[in-house]
């Protein structure tokens, strides 16, 4: 039987020990964090306590923690709940915020798929806005300029959300004013994350109930998965990316010899994710027989690639549909090894030059 490699991080990340162990502890203790009695008291106390452990972890103040089901409810409360009258987005969001906001201004990116801060600044010219932009992309894992971003539109006068999915316990969060996390992207359980709300005297209740989060998300907070994701954020560390930009470094030169192309090359990047592209060969093709070789890659964003469809971010890059049906998604994590990614970049090259010879 062919050993699998995992090389979809970027989609989700496998729990860490310690989450696990946490959530199993907390799962076994039955309690509201509403409740009044004793049981209730306790089980609030948690909460918090893993309020703090997170703000810690993350370098920010508890009480700037608003929790959620993930990274996508969080961009939706601050995009649904902001109190800002317009709403700008680059081109490259993921789904879930162009979705959570279908009547915002787009704004266009370059062929790296960075967003063009000239765009950004003759928008702002019209009035405040809240701007949404993504630390780094989830398909190609090009940096934005966030700090910019954010001095720009605090000048004006306006407000930002940066949707850090990707880059929390990679990189130091940005100074945005809202700022959406996800657990499982580090270790931690699915149905977990939360919006770091900076302004949060700008938002107002997006899913209403009890009145939990400080009235900004009603609903019984999911204590186990939170458990989770606070353990999974104390575990965390970023030992790992070194040894992955070398791997990476590494698969791309071979990507190259072979006749492929990097999406993004030229851009500032996360060091754990390279989009490579086999000219002639479609996207959909190399998954499958990559993942019959025993490699679990996708096409870009886990939301959509099931369908193997045509990629916004790498249209909005200038791609045309051809080009960007042929690049697949590489993504690693703590756990991969040299071998893992080596092993895949002989896979890969062979496919090229077997399609090549075809």
């Amino acid at each position: 039987m062919t050993m699998r490699i995992y090389l979809d991080w970027n989609a989700t990340a496998p729990m860490r020990g310690a989450a696990v162990e946490a959530i199993a502890e907390e799962s076994r203790r039955w309690a509201n964090p509403s409740s009044v009695h004793g049981e209730g008291r306790s089980a609030k106390g948690r909460l918090e306590r893993a309020r703090e452990s997170l703000a810690a972890a993350f370098g920010t103040m508890p009480s700037q923690l608003i929790f959620t089901s993930g990274g996508t409810e969080a961009l939706a409360l601050a995009l649904q709940g902001t109190m800002m009258p317009r709403i700008l987005v680059s081109a490259v969001e993921h789904s879930a915020v162009l979705e959570a906001a279908p009547g915002a201004q787009i704004l266009p990116v370059d062929s790296d798929g960075r967003l063009c801060l000239n765009a950004l600044q003759d928008a702002l010219k019209e009035g405040p806005a809240l701007v949404a932009l993504m630390h780094a992309n989830n398909e190609t894992g090009v940096l934005q300029p966030v700090e910019e971003v954010v001095d720009l539109v605090r000048a004006c006068g306006g407000l930002t959300l940066v949707d850090a999915v990707q880059t929390a316990g990679k990189m130091r969060l940005p100074s945005a004013d809202f700022v959406a996390i996800s657990a499982h992207k580090i270790g931690g359980p699915p149905g977990a994350g939360m919006l770091v709300a900076r302004c949060a005297d700008q938002l107002e209740a997006v899913q209403k109930g009890g009145g939990q989060e400080r009235g900004l998300r009603g609903g019984t907070e999911n204590l186990p998965g939170i458990a989770g994701f606070a353990a999974a954020a104390e575990a965390y560390d970023m030992e790992w990316l070194a040894a992955a930009a070398k791997r990476h470094r590494r698969l791309e030169d071979a990507v190259k010899a072979a006749g492929g192309t990097i999406v993004g090359e030229r851009a500032q990047r996360l060091q754990n994710v390279s989009m490579i592209r086999m000219p002639g060969v479609s996207a959909a093709s190399q998954l499958m027989v990559l993942d019959l070789a025993g490699f679990a890659l996708s096409s870009g964003s886990a939301c959509s690639s099931g369908k193997v469809g045509a990629s916004h971010v790498l249209a909005a890059m200038g791609m045309d549909a051809p080009a960007a049906g042929e690049a697949v998604r590489v993504s690693s994590g703590w756990l991969t090894e040299d071998e893992d990614v080596e092993r895949f970049a002989e896979a890969w090259v062979r496919l090229a030059e077997q399609r090549r010879a075809a």
